[in-house]
């Protein structure tokens, strides 16, 4: 004990719990002093607990520390701290606060915690005007809940906090309730809560009073991430070189095999790195899981008539609901005449509203209901009195809307803006071109004879239904190239005698060795075949491939090609007189659409005077830096007699020697003249 005493372990417990994570049973006595110490600071602290209290802050980190090896004697202890900061956090002095709470989450990574109660204590000390202590809790909350949830889903757990989180999402707080909807969206990018529950919990904050939860809910379900929490993330994919930094050093320095190794074995780390850092999620997207979207955009169109916020958070209401209404085809007729009164070229963010428009448009919509916004896009953009990018963006919004409702448009409105296929503008021009492309494809039988292009298989059978008229099939279009192809092999290999050989018995394995490798010509055949055959014989014949086997993801890609074959090939008894038109590439038409579709210029903007200067003026440079700077001793004193007879006007000169004779020199005289001016200004820069 005189070693202990010496040390004076009572009071330096740092010492203490080292040696009590040594050997617990050795220093029973010495803890359960400093525990009664703690007791006797805490009736103290609970007659002022808003004064800092430095000793009781070290005794509950100390005893977290150690708290696992006396389990007997510390379990009153976490209910304990925890009620202290349930009835006092208000008025808790910050430092004592934040200390209490990191000894809770201490014992909390040591299992000695139950999740669900202390998460809950955490949301409420959300309420807290501690920036700091918000942080450090939300790190807590997301962490724990990952940890959770890391070996299989903690469903009871899950569904307490969930039911938790949605009334805290309705909480007076707005800062608590922020939080919380942050933990929410993270823990859905993370791959942990990903259910329809936390979409549909998240969606209640789409109509929140305060500006920051609104705004929050509309960029979840929009994807954009402005805002994120892990900026640790983003800070550590800027550090260390990306593949063009390696690339461009390895092209300036010297071309050895040795540094081709160098970064080859780079560019395997960078990738590997990538993918550690960016986890492949496979769910579906938020929008998806809405239990009820036509009831969510409806409350959603009503908030955004009677909303008073910034336009801004009013561009993003209009996006989502256009979203809401484009995947899951809904019915929300009034939100096109709403849209409508934004058409105009000098609207803010008109490209954005454009877009919406797009996105909203789908085949279920009656066409005299989207009919009037195409043609309000075509009489406020598409006039010669307005600039060449404000008619390319009212033709590329049309064209999109068209691609979605091609009922929308009329033949009449089709052929006036194909005339601009010969506008001098070339983005107009494109445009025009890609909207006749669309139709070749749709129907044909819309545009001027001139504009539908040669006929091909693909533009003869194209049609556009009627709307609501619904084509029901019992084969799939072109499974008859199947059975053909069998056909052609058969006939193959009763005369060629080429056919499948597999290994011989003796191999293990046993595989099988296809000796007759289908090539393109084989392929041109079969379609050649196909085009010769009668209509009603191709049905006959793709439906009973269709109804005797199950087909493979190799048939569906014959089937591709064949199908694709149709739209370069002639139509049957079609001449091919007329050449197709250049068009630009179209994109693949997915359900969501980006602002390059609508903005779509295939030639770069002239810039303007203000911006042609400027740009002239950045490569300018500044001559006055090459200029001697003369600067006299006394700036108070007169000039010279040779600076006056400088700045002496011509026609008091003109009668003087000096002028007369200067224009009658010799050669020689000026030469010499010509040296002595150098040789002066020589010594002048000196």
């Amino acid at each position: 004990m005189s070693g202990r005493q010496n040390n004076k372990l009572p009071n330096n417990l740092p010492q203490l719990q080292n040696l009590i994570k040594r050997d617990p049973q050795s220093y029973v006595e010495e803890f359960l002093q400093q525990y009664r110490h703690y007791q006797s600071n805490v009736e103290i602290f609970k007659l002022q607990p808003d004064k800092p209290n430095k000793e009781l802050a070290d005794l509950v980190m100390f005893l977290a520390q150690v708290g696992h090896c006396y389990l007997e004697h510390m379990s009153a202890f976490p209910q304990e701290l925890s009620e202290l900061l349930l009835g006092h956090h208000k008025v808790l002095e910050s430092d004592l606060r934040m200390t209490f709470c990191k000894a809770l989450i201490l014992m909390r990574n040591k299992d000695l915690i139950n999740p669900t109660g202390l998460l809950e204590l955490f949301f409420e000390l959300l309420r807290c005007h501690d920036k700091l202590l918000r942080k450090t809790l939300y790190t807590h909350i997301v962490t724990d809940i990952k940890n959770i949830n890391a070996k299989h889903k903690n469903n009871k757990v899950n569904t307490t906090l969930q039911n938790f989180m949605y009334t805290m999402l309705r909480d007076s707080n707005p800062i608590a309730a922020k939080i919380s909807l942050d933990v929410m969206v993270e823990l859905y990018k993370r791959n942990i809560w990903n259910d329809a529950k936390t979409v549909n919990v998240i969606t209640t904050a789409c109509f929140s009073k305060v500006t920051k939860i609104l705004v929050a809910g509309l960029k979840f379900f929009l994807g954009k991430d402005e805002d994120e929490k892990n900026e640790s993330d983003s800070e550590s994919e800027a550090e260390g070189p990306s593949a063009r930094d390696l690339m461009v050093r390895y092209s300036t320095g010297r071309k050895t095999s040795k540094n081709k190794k160098k970064m080859e074995k780079a560019m395997k780390v960078l990738k590997k790195n990538k993918k550690k850092k960016k986890p492949e999620v496979f769910n579906f997207s938020a929008i998806h899981l809405i239990h009820d979207p036509q009831d969510f955009s409806e409350k959603l169109l009503k908030q955004l008539e009677n909303s008073k916020e910034r336009f801004e958070v009013k561009i993003m209401m209009m996006e989502l609901i256009s979203r809401l209404v484009g995947i899951h085809e809904l019915f929300l007729f009034n939100f096109y005449p709403f849209i409508q009164r934004f058409l105009q070229p000098h609207q803010r963010e008109v490209t954005k509203i454009l877009l919406c428009a797009a996105q909203a448009s789908h085949e279920l919509v009656p066409p005299e209901i989207i009919n009037p916004m195409i043609m309000t896009i075509a009489n406020n953009f598409v006039t010669d009195r307005n600039s060449g990018e404000v008619m390319t963006v009212g033709i590329n919004a049309i064209k999109e809307v068209s691609a979605r409702c091609p009922l929308a448009i009329t033949e009449d409105l089709l052929q006036d803006l194909a005339q601009y296929k010969t506008h001098k503008d070339k983005n107009v021009m494109m445009s025009a071109r890609g909207l006749i492309q669309l139709f070749r494809n749709l129907n044909p039988q819309m545009l001027h004879k001139k504009d539908r292009g040669r006929p091909t298989e693909a533009s003869a059978e194209a049609k556009i239904k009627n709307y609501g008229a619904l084509e029901a099939k019992d084969y799939i279009p072109g499974a008859e190239v199947l059975e053909v192809e069998e056909e052609n092999k058969e006939g193959e290999e009763d005369e060629d005698g080429w056919e499948s050989a597999s290994i011989s018995d003796d191999d293990e394995d046993g595989e099988w060795v296809d000796v007759h490798h289908s090539s393109d010509e084989d392929t041109g055949e079969v379609a050649e075949k196909i085009r010769s055959m009668p209509v009603e014989e191709r049905k006959a014949k793709a439906a009973a491939v269709s109804v005797s086997r199950l087909l493979t993801q190799d048939d569906f890609k014959k089937i591709r090609l064949v199908q694709m074959a149709k739209e370069v090939n002639a139509a049957p008894g079609k001449g091919q007189k007329r050449k197709n038109m250049d068009s630009d590439e179209e994109g693949e038409r997915g359900e969501l659409l980006t602002l390059r579709n609508i903005e779509k210029l295939h030639k770069k903007p002239k810039a303007d005077k203000e911006t042609r200067l400027a740009t002239a003026m950045a490569g300018r440079t500044d001559r006055k830096e090459f200029v001697k700077k003369r600067t006299k001793l006394n700036p108070h004193a007169s000039t010279s007699n040779k600076e006056k007879k400088r700045n002496k006007n011509f026609m008091m000169m003109r009668h003087s020697q000096n002028v007369r004779t200067k224009g009658k020199r010799s050669f020689r005289e000026k030469q010499l003249a010509l040296r002595d001016a150098l040789l002066k200004k020589r010594k002048q820069h000196k």
